[in-house]
């Protein structure tokens, strides 16, 4: 299945946050990333997620999408996901 992972944490986890994100899916702008997972994957970065997040303060927002969705940037691309076959 295909996610787009979004949040909005306190200043202090933001790090990581991101830096675990960034060893599993792919960094599309500031707070946002997306990819390719397995379910088991989603369940292990959930978990993962929950231990650093703290409930009371941060939120995560997981679309779960059946394929890549089709893109449109208006603007500069941060980070473009070029696709390999």
């Amino acid at each position: 299945m295909y996610i787009i992972i979004v949040y909005d944490v306190n200043v202090k986890r933001v790090n990581k946050v991101k830096s675990f994100l960034r060893k599993h899916l792919n960094w599309i702008q500031n707070s946002v990333f997306e990819g390719e997972v397995t379910e088991s994957e989603l369940e292990w970065i959930k978990t993962k997620l929950s231990m650093i997040i703290n409930k009371e303060e941060d939120a995560i927002v997981i679309y779960k999408l059946k394929s890549k969705p089709k893109r449109e940037i208006i603007g500069i691309e941060k980070n473009p996901i070029d696709d390999i076959i």
